[in-house]
């Protein structure tokens, strides 16, 4: 078996699922991966004072867990969620890395995770998917490809002209890499070009983790994406007018 860092390496220079970004306007979506109860109580009322919506990639096996000292969201934030017109969206149910499951395995995890979030979705499905820990192979590429509109993945950079839609890229705004001078270049990219940038972090705490953002940095990242004059949308409905 190839070095995990290897594998997700080719999995990046591996365009499975081809798109062009068509750039008529920019677009930004801000997601919370895991989802942290935070996400919800600090992050969606931040997100409501913008009047934006988010993504929540949602893994099953959180729910109404605190794990490691971080408290996940319960099935009434899921809810309350959906109620304001945020995206639920899969981020499996086991959140183990993809490349390291059979094909068997990641089948069916992806059919629980999708039964644990139908009730919240009208019975539907999650249209977007984030891979646990940003973790692929050209395998796992190919097995989830048919059965999203989009995948996001954590590698940095705008999504802007050709893209794969199996393994989107990301903009942190997580503590461990967040800096004003990436959030300006991002959104001047972004602006400049007509990109898509699909912000991406944890919780929203005062006591973040390394994985988290605070609330001020939320904020900031909002506000300079409001002067910038660009719209916020969530996933799956930023995917459409990326390619429209």
């Amino acid at each position: 078996m190839l070095p995990m860092r290897l594998t997700r390496f080719i999995a990046r220079m591996t365009n499975v699922r081809p798109a062009r970004v068509r750039g008529r306007r920019p677009i930004a979506s801000i997601t919370f991966d895991d989802f942290p109860k935070s996400a919800w109580e600090s992050g969606g009322q931040i997100l409501a004072r913008f009047k934006a919506r988010g993504t929540y990639y949602t893994a099953g096996t959180f729910c109404g867990r605190t794990v490691d000292g971080t408290q996940f969201y319960d099935e009434g934030d899921l809810r309350s969620l959906a109620a304001a017109g945020h995206e639920i969206a899969c981020h499996s149910f086991g959140h183990q890395p993809t490349p390291i499951l059979s094909d068997a395995a990641l089948a069916k995890d992806m059919e629980r995770n999708a039964a644990f979030l139908a009730p919240f979705l009208g019975g539907g499905r999650a249209e977007s998917y984030a891979y646990p820990h940003g973790a692929s192979s050209v395998r796992t590429k190919k097995f989830y490809a048919p059965h999203f509109s989009n995948l996001r993945g954590v590698h940095p950079g705008i999504i802007q002209g050709k893209v794969d839609l199996a393994q989107l890229n990301a903009v942190s705004l997580e503590m461990r890499s967040f800096s004003r001078e990436k959030l300006a270049a991002a959104i001047a990219d972004a602006r400049a070009n007509n990109g898509w940038i699909a912000f991406c972090t944890h919780g929203v705490s005062d006591k973040p983790t390394e994985y988290d953002s605070t609330p001020a940095m939320l904020i900031e990242a909002l506000e300079r994406i409001a002067e910038a004059g660009i719209e916020i949308l969530p996933m799956r409905e930023a995917v459409a007018a990326a390619l429209g």
